[in-house]
């Protein structure tokens, strides 16, 4: 999920989950013996014992024998994905086996860290963390490339997202429809599908009726959250050739990103080097050639535990920002690339919003506002939601709480952000973890 300005750090929410009562094996044995109690107390053992008495004498001294009733095989656990994906990521890779990302050796006055004991140990202790991310990295390598087989020109932009979103709320075993369950895993953001000069942020709201056409270019943006370890990465659709370079531009600028990034470099050096890779590439659209240039206004970011923006920008262009990357920072790399001015502005209708974890307190007036408040508390915390996910939970007539929350700075509006009509533009992003050892591409597949 791109961002503009960096937001500020988001707090860890205390989510309490409820204890789940198994059903008592001995239950109907308990109720058994009770019968029999007041039944003369005759036991089911004593009637056990006279019944083959009683049978024998029936037939005239000969017993009958039981027949073997054929057991019926149990159902094994489903080992290969399904399609639509529906089998729970834990059950395919038992014990949290989760595949790793991509492990890239650091460089330079770094490399040390490969082999140096006290960082293997420090990335040692971090089982839990890495843990939820390789989870959260495997949904979403499964659900989006069960997606780029999937979408089609013809099918609607709700179809899609929702598509994608019920895949990952499966995977995760969470559907978010009960009290506080999204908050344990799920959605890390609203999906983002958007189209040609839409660069970020636009989600369909409910009524939505746009269709993908075979001449769009579309961003398909997708996060994944487990505890709050969110996965960030997008990867760009286009049906017609010609737009094959605007893709093969903005793919490699991100690659060139992901490859230069490492502890203590430079998040203004890092811009440039993902600048001339993208100003190297050209693509010629319908008869006219266009330089392909980095979005400037939109960067990547730090990933913080529930909070998708955090305080670092990894900017798309080189900046005088000396800012180091540093071990343990997790950052989503994601670059734009755009047929246009290579500048986005904010516009049209909203979809994305997040509460804001420092929030200030302000007296809210609106009765609805007040209650709306307390829902996106207890259901999203600081994990970034649309208008369809309040529709999913039964919300209803919040537009007005939901524009008094925004105005008071409790809730943060996201609206779409467009480069000049009628140009294309492109993203891909991948999540990295500077682990304090080696960097993983914790999104890395085989896609891209």
């Amino acid at each position: 999920m791109a961002s503009k300005t960096p937001a500020d750090e988001g707090k860890m929410p205390s989510v309490k989950q409820s204890d789940r009562v198994n059903g008592s094996a001995g239950a109907s044995g308990t109720a058994k013996s009770d019968a029999a109690e007041a039944s003369g107390g005759e036991s089911d053992d004593d009637a056990d014992q006279h019944a083959p008495e009683a049978a024998v004498a029936a037939s005239g001294g000969r017993a009958k024998k039981k027949k073997n009733k054929k057991k019926k095989p149990k159902k094994k656990a489903a080992t290969v994905q399904t399609d639509p994906p529906s089998v729970l990521i834990s059950q395919l890779f038992p014990n949290e086996s989760y595949p790793k990302g991509e492990e890239v050796s650091y460089k330079g006055d770094n490399s040390y860290r490969t082999t140096n004991e006290e960082k293997r140990h420090l990335d040692n202790i971090n089982s839990d963390f890495l843990s939820d991310y390789r989870q959260a990295a495997e949904t979403h390598r499964q659900v989006r490339q069960w997606a780029q087989k999937t979408i089609k020109p013809g099918q609607t932009l709700t179809e899609i997202a929702n598509g994608i979103e019920d895949s990952v709320r499966r995977l995760v075993g969470h559907d978010g429809l009960s009290e506080g369950d999204a908050i344990v895993a799920g959605m890390g953001f609203p999906t983002g599908l958007n189209l040609d000069e839409i660069a970020a942020h636009y989600s369909p709201n409910a009524g939505c009726k746009k269709v993908l056409q075979q001449n769009n270019v579309m961003k398909v943006d997708i996060g994944v959250h487990v505890n709050g370890r969110i996965v960030d990465s997008a990867f760009t659709m286009a049906f017609d050739p010609m737009y094959d370079n605007l893709l093969a531009a903005v793919k490699d600028a991100t690659n060139t990103g992901v490859r230069e990034a490492g502890i203590d470099v430079r998040l203004g050096e890092l811009g440039g080097y993902i600048q001339e890779t993208m100003e190297s590439y050209e693509c010629e659209i319908n008869g006219t050639t266009y330089p392909i240039k980095p979005i400037g206004n939109i960067t990547g970011h730090t990933i913080l535990p529930y909070s998708i923006h955090g305080t670092k920008s990894v900017p798309s262009v080189k900046t005088s920002d000396t800012t180091k990357m540093e071990e343990g920072d997790v950052f989503a790399i994601e670059t734009f690339g755009s047929t246009g001015n290579g500048r986005c502005h904010a516009e049209g209708e909203c979809s994305h919003y997040a509460l804001n974890g420092d929030a200030p307190k302000v007296d809210l007036r609106v009765l609805s506002a007040k209650s709306l408040l307390n829902t996106i508390k207890k259901n999203f915390s600081t994990i970034p939601f649309c208008r369809r996910y309040l529709d999913r939970i039964g919300q209803e007539k919040y537009l007005l709480g939901l524009n008094n929350l925004v105005k008071s700075g409790i809730v943060e509006d996201y609206p779409p952000l467009l480069d000049k009509k009628g140009s294309y533009t492109a993203q891909f992003e991948h999540t990295i973890l500077l682990r304090p050892n080696v960097k993983e591409v914790i999104s890395r597949g085989e896609d891209y």
